[in-house]
């Protein structure tokens, strides 16, 4: 981890001007489709399913494809690609939100916040419709970026697009490629889940159920995160 890090466990208090979301395994629990269609990819072309698991959350198919088979031509990666965000649009069994999802969806309503996400503009729609999630207005897509995540440009379009100095944003992400690109945007992250911790973000919740959004009487947003989910029986 590098010397700059600070990993902080709750409970914590971290103060932005706008949040900038990831969707897959941060605010929609899509592991299961996700899970079933690199699977079925990685058999077919003769790799261990599991070790391609290990790097397809955060980026985009083809860059998780190039990084699998190094040597294949980019145009079949980009092919093979479009293939496989046509079927994942398709496939919604199993996609839900991620524990206190829809009350943090719900809490930022109306506060300064977009989207990010490798997903293109079709598959973050159906995945955020079967999760029963509030589209942001403000959405940084796949279609929208050149370089996929851990490349901090479509955190820094966030921003832009927001008008809010990256130093000003706090990152909602879940993969090691998704921190990677947030640190690299000069923004602080929000670690989600069981996958973030080991990655070296700014702090590190379990799900989201585990923090509390209010806005500050001076337009910035405070983020409280705290030891126990909002559920848990008073002691």
């Amino acid at each position: 981890m590098p010397a700059s890090t600070t990993t902080t466990t709750a409970p914590a208090v971290l103060s932005a001007k706008a949040l900038l979301l990831d969707m897959d395994g941060t605010i929609v629990n899509s592991d299961a489709v996700v899970e079933r269609c690199w699977r079925d990819w990685a058999v077919s072309h003769g790799l261990d399913p599991e070790e391609a698991l290990k790097v397809v959350h955060g980026r985009q198919g083809y860059a998780t494809m190039a990084v699998l088979l190094p040597d294949r031509p980019m145009e079949v990666n980009l092919a093979e690609n479009a293939e496989m965000l046509a079927r994942e649009t398709a496939d919604t069994d199993g996609v839900v939100p991620v524990a206190g999802a829809p009350a943090f969806m719900a809490a930022i309503g109306g506060l300064p916040h977009a989207l990010v996400t490798s997903a293109d503009a079709a598959l973050a729609t159906a995945r955020m419709a079967a999760a029963v999630l509030p589209m942001p207005e403000v959405r940084v897509t796949a279609e929208s970026v050149g370089a996929s995540k851990p490349d901090p440009e479509g955190f820094l379009k966030g921003a832009a697009a927001l008008g809010v100095d990256p130093a000003d944003c706090i990152v909602f992400e879940d993969s090691a490629a998704g921190i990677a690109a947030g640190r690299a945007a000069g923004m602080r992250v929000i670690g989600v889940g069981p996958r973030a911790a080991a990655h070296g973000p700014t702090a590190h919740v379990p799900d989201l159920t585990f923090l509390d959004v209010t806005a500050g009487s001076d337009g910035s947003i405070r983020i409280t995160l705290r030891t126990e989910h909002r559920d848990a029986p008073a002691r």
